[in-house]
């Protein structure tokens, strides 16, 4: 048996970050689909349900097979999970009369229960809910209560099944990591192997055992999660692997040639292939956000398929999808949780590539991401670059692309993130980029009236791209920055900042 913890997601906005909570802990977890259970469960030796958007008291209450899971396995309800747990076990949940929402303090804790050790009363949680469990099931005991819940915890006697009815995994509930540590090192027993090093070694062995001897082709991009991916398949194939890195036409500015620089001393084979003209072409009017991610997908394989043609007795195409771009893509693997946006470096290849695909991080945040790059040595400058969408710049212009739109928003952009380096920000944000808006507005110059575009500035901070805050930028660069902008890029005589968080808004604009 592995020491690893399954979360089957009933569509909460939260599942992703139980899952970084979990991690955190140095235990390797999974999120799995309420209704697509692995046929395997020996592998895992402990499962949290999520919370959800769902009613138990509802016709369409989503509803799990805990046959294989119940007594069988310690077992944590969260939310909706602790209410499932209740009501379809002879407890009782009714509609709040008012929406437990928010922050709440623990008011009564049961002494001697190890699930609540090293968690005082008043302790500070977090509650989402409009249902609340208002009688608990036979053969159960309540262990927590606030002032509003009074079955805030509940645990099932004579077995390892607990139920809480609020999340321990934001960061608003002060004694969170420490309870899911509770759960699942003290109950459950879950031993805390997951480090950098050891995922290296595991990733490394696993890659060589399914690979061999075949020819490895990656797209390399200058960000963290290619290149991460790259040194691993390095390690264990070597010179078999093939970097490729594409000019999309789309990239920041210079990048191209920085980016083949910057790899020159890491010992991998790179190729740099310009194909500009090509995605530009195919990008020729058309404005709709997803239909511009399909393009570029679709001629970034055609690209790689060209590529691939030259590498003889080439076997597979590694990517660097890292797990939010997963969570994202698809809906929990067929789960409750909504779909965003499609992803460039998620989904299935052609049936002409006749390529496998190898993904080595696919199960890694980004944060992970970083964690197993400086195990192996990575340069820093390389792992604290900021994330840079796939599409690139073609999801930073809103509306269709041309070159002079493309050319515009690259000397923006240099001019936004060099400045974010020179004033000692760049490491303070998580991502940061410019976006040109469908719009014109007026302006004066001189004496002349003008009528040219706006720019929008972002910057968020967050730990893992899945949730994220707009950054408070000092009101001198943001003024400097503007001045710089509309002085030094013709075509622009308006910048904006935007100030959205995600949720509701995502980090890019499309």
């Amino acid at each position: 048996m592995q020491n690893n913890v399954l979360i089957l997601d009933f569509g909460s906005q939260y599942t992703q970050l139980i899952a970084r909570r979990v991690r955190e802990l140095n235990i390797f977890c999974e999120i799995k689909p309420y209704n697509h259970l692995p046929e395997d469960l020996s592998e895992y030796k402990a499962v949290i349900l999520s919370g959800s958007p769902f009613s138990v008291r509802g016709d369409d209450a989503l509803h799990v097979d805990l046959s294989q899971i119940r007594v069988k396995k310690p077992l944590l309800g969260v939310c909706y999970g602790a209410q499932y747990l209740a009501h379809f076990n002879g407890g009782h949940v009714a509609a709040s009369a008012t929406r437990e929402y928010g922050r709440a303090r623990l008011s009564d804790i049961k002494d001697g229960e190890a699930f609540f050790k090293s968690i005082s009363k008043g302790s500070q949680v977090w509650m989402s809910h409009s249902d609340t469990i208002k009688e608990l099931p036979d053969h159960t005991v309540r262990l927590a209560s606030t002032t509003d819940v009074e079955y805030a915890a509940f645990k099932f006697e004579g077995e390892d099944t607990y139920g809480i009815q609020f999340h321990p995994e934001v960061y608003h509930t002060t004694d969170g990591k420490q309870l899911l540590e509770n759960f699942l090192v003290t109950i459950a027993g879950v031993a805390q192997t997951w480090t950098p090093d050891a995922f290296v070694e595991t990733t490394v062995a696993q890659l060589r055992e399914k690979i061999g001897n075949d020819k490895v082709i990656l797209g390399l991009s200058g960000g963290v999660d290619s290149s991460v991916a790259a040194v691993l398949l390095h390690k264990a194939i070597g010179k078999h692997l093939h970097c490729i890195f594409v000019n999309n036409g789309l990239l920041r500015k210079n990048e191209f040639h920085d980016v083949l620089d910057q790899y020159q001393h890491m010992g991998l084979n790179v190729k740099g292939v310009d194909a500009s003209a090509r995605f530009l072409d195919k990008l020729a009017g058309e404005a709709d956000p997803e239909k511009k991610r399909k393009i570029i997908g679709k001629v970034f394989i055609e690209v790689f398929d060209d590529e691939a043609h030259l590498v003889e007795d080439a076997k597979w195409l590694a990517q660097g999808t890292i797990y939010p771009d997963v969570i994202e893509s698809v809906s929990a693997t067929g789960g409750p949780s909504a779909t965003i946006k499609s992803h460039h470096n998620v989904g299935g290849l052609p049936d002409f590539m006749k390529l496998n695909v190898v993904e080595p991080l696919k199960m890694l945040f980004k944060d992970e991401v970083r964690r197993v790059g400086a195990s192996m040595g990575i340069n820093g400058s390389i792992l604290g670059r900021h994330p840079f969408p796939g599409p690139g710049l073609a999801i930073r212009i809103l509306g269709d692309i041309t070159a002079d739109k493309v050319s515009i928003l690259q000397d923006v952009d240099a001019i936004f993130i060099n400045g974010l380096k020179e004033w000692g920000l760049y490491d303070k944000v998580w991502q940061a980029g410019a976006m040109l808006l469908p719009v014109h507005s007026v302006g004066v110059m001189g004496d002349e009236r003008t009528y040219e575009k706006c720019v929008a500035l972002r910057a968020v901070e967050s730990t893992d791209g899945m949730t994220a805050d707009w950054v408070n930028l000092p009101y001198e660069f943001l003024q400097k920055t503007s001045n710089e902008i509309i002085n030094k890029v013709k075509g622009v005589n308006r910048v904006v900042y935007d100030i959205s968080s995600k949720p509701p808004a995502t980090i890019e604009w499309e």
